[in-house]
């Protein structure tokens, strides 16, 4: 009978002595094969463009790019009112929108004029009834004068006696008195109608001077009061008009350049709205007064170009000018701005800014190229170059991550 161990040994597959040898000799062609497929991808992705963004090397000899210092701020108005009604009242119709050009003293808005017309027929009453009252009295008062005369005559003829005469003239000279008290009773009178010819007149709103409407702010129906009332059922404004030709820019310098910026000085102005647009402006005033939480001074500058594109609260972005002196000779080299330049290693960040020797790379034929350019002063966030660049020439932003002779893309195709 067979055994559990027979049967087992039959089972067993005998191999050949060579055959698991060959089976390991495999793995060296297939390590190889793997080298070889990162090779090629690693060269295939030093081969891929990177993408850059580049920044033009403006001429220093432009006086457009002598830019002293560069600071950010708004576009302002130095003539802006909320219009309200002098007077209390129900809106009866509203006459401007947004966006709207208004004439000063056009009419923006009517308020309901019952109460008024009410107080103005009133006072206008009173005065028509002063009149009659002196009118009256001035009737009164030539019949008491003819008496008085009359008596006069007879007392020296002592047809009458002294006595009569006496309450004769006494009863005119109290009519001359009331009659005097009637006029001016009429005086007061009538400037309580011209007070209420004010008070129909303050039911329209007009426009205190020229210019665009921004903003609406009420609706016919709601009441509105020149002054704020709790309960928020009360508008304190028919609508917000701007002189656009009041328009100026207001900018925070740091405290540490502000030395630079002097009064009449030549600006550059930019909108983040229109980059590519400059505005040429002027500086007016530095305000005498530091913001201490923010270590800034705010200084005022004048727009030398109107236009509908300019609108409050803007954002803009302006360049303080170096004005050049008669005679003076234009600077050579051109400006870059300091992150693009990368200076020799082991060079401290305190020394950075007096350094006069560095690199740049700039776009040639798709590849990044190394430049050796020498160093100038520093102006705010801009480099000099004095030599190793000319204008125009379009130099990498962020040199960090590029070497010499790569591959790269520009702008708006390393984009696709």
């Amino acid at each position: 009978m067979t055994t559990t161990a027979e049967q087992l040994d039959q089972l067993r597959i005998e191999r050949k002595p060579g055959q698991r040898r060959r089976r390991r000799r495999r793995w060296p062609w297939v390590l190889g094969a793997i080298a070889l497929i990162v090779a090629v991808v690693v060269l295939l992705a030093s081969m891929r463009p990177v993408p850059v963004q580049t920044v033009p090397a403006r001429d220093a000899a432009d006086p457009a790019n002598a830019s002293l210092l560069d600071a950010s701020g708004f576009i302002v108005a130095r003539r802006i009112a909320t219009v309200s009604s002098k007077t209390t009242g129900r809106v009866r119709e509203v006459l401007i929108e947004e966006g709207q050009q208004v004439q000063e003293g056009q009419v923006l808005a009517r308020l309901d004029p019952i109460d008024a017309d009410a107080q103005r027929e009133l006072a206008q009453a009173q005065l028509v009834a002063a009149r009659s009252q002196i009118a009256q009295v001035a009737a009164q008062l030539k019949e008491a004068e003819a008496n008085a005369a009359r008596l006069s005559t007879l007392v020296q003829q002592k047809l009458v006696s002294r006595q009569q005469y006496e309450q004769a003239i006494a009863s005119r000279d109290a009519l001359r008195a009331q009659i005097a008290s009637a006029q001016r009773s009429a005086e007061v009178s009538a400037r309580q109608l011209d007070v209420a010819d004010i008070g129909v007149d303050n039911t329209i709103v007009r426009a205190p001077f020229a210019g665009v409407i921004t903003a609406k702010a009420a609706q016919p129906g709601e009441i509105v009061s020149p002054i704020s009332a709790g309960g928020g059922f009360t508008r304190t404004g028919i609508g917000t008009i701007v002189d656009m030709d009041s328009l100026e820019i207001e900018v925070d310098v740091n405290e540490a350049y502000i030395g630079r910026v002097q009064p009449g000085m030549p600006v550059e102005a930019v909108l983040n709205a229109y980059p590519d647009w400059k505005i040429p402006a002027e500086v007016i005033a530095i305000i005498p007064a530091a913001d201490r939480s923010k270590a800034t001074v705010k200084v005022r500058i004048a727009l030398k170009l109107k236009d509908s594109r300019i609108v409050p609260d803007m954002g803009v972005r302006v360049s303080f000018l170096d004005k050049p002196e008669p005679g003076e000779a234009k600077p050579t080299g051109v400006w870059v701005p300091s992150r693009t330049i990368v200076l020799p290693e082991g060079t401290p960040a305190n020394a950075a800014a007096k350094a006069t020797a560095g690199k740049v790379f700039v776009v040639e034929d798709g590849a990044a190229v190394a430049r050796e350019v020498t160093l100038g002063e520093t102006r705010d966030t801009d480099r000099l170059v004095t030599a190793g660049l000319k204008p125009g020439e379009a130099v990498i932003s962020d040199p960090a991550k590029i070497q010499d002779g790569q591959r790269v893309v520009v702008g708006d195709a390393a984009k696709k």
